[in-house]
């Protein structure tokens, strides 16, 4: 039996699995090479643990909270509330909004990818996408207040002022070359997803 657009549903979830299998190969790969590493340079061994331990722990309390908000938007959230606001028509209030939802959430930059790619899947533009992704790695709000703080209202501002410009001049060139190379185009990624 096949979905919308002839593609079987049995061949997704194998495409999914062989993604999985991948992902785990790759990090039943990584921890040999990280213990060998370790092995090979003791007085490197005990700051790398740390670290990894802590992004371990990091991941783990963050990572679940993500997963829910993913959840919540791909339930509750229609997709033409995404297309109106976020989508290839939103305009300058697309841009706006994206801004503001990369730089009012704390945490770091992956917690920003499931969402993204939740809205993506629900009609966003890819330009909108990035601005959202280039917000929250480096317009957060309360980064934005210690600048001011240390820095002063001028810094901030040309800095701030700069990489908006910057930001929205180079999504919406990266959104045209991903469409160019075949990008799905997100309002479709939708249904693709569905199928």
């Amino acid at each position: 039996m096949t979905g919308k657009g002839g593609i079987e549903p049995t061949a997704k979830k194998k495409g999914l699995r062989e993604k999985i299998r991948w992902d785990f190969a790759l990090l039943f790969l990584l921890i040999p090479v990280f213990v060998a590493l370790i092995i090979a340079f003791p007085d490197k061994g005990a700051p790398a643990r740390h670290v990894a331990w802590e992004y371990f722990k990091e991941m783990a309390v963050i990572l679940p909270a993500v997963f829910i908000i993913m959840g919540l938007v791909s339930v509750w959230v229609e997709r033409e509330f995404i297309v109106k606001f976020l989508g290839e028509g939103s305009g300058v209030k697309g841009v706006i909004l994206s801004f503001i939802q990369g730089s009012i959430p704390m945490g770091p930059l992956y917690a920003a990818f499931p969402l993204a790619a939740v809205l993506l899947k629900k009609g966003a533009k890819v330009a909108n996408i990035i601005i959202l992704l280039s917000a929250w790695a480096c317009i957060k709000l309360p980064a934005e207040l210690m600048e001011l703080q240390f820095l002063g209202w001028k810094f901030t501002l040309v800095r701030y002022l700069a990489t908006l410009v910057v930001v929205v001049a180079l999504s919406e060139v990266i959104g045209r070359v991903f469409f160019k190379h075949g990008y799905m185009k997100p309002e479709h990624a939708l249904e693709k997803a569905d199928n």
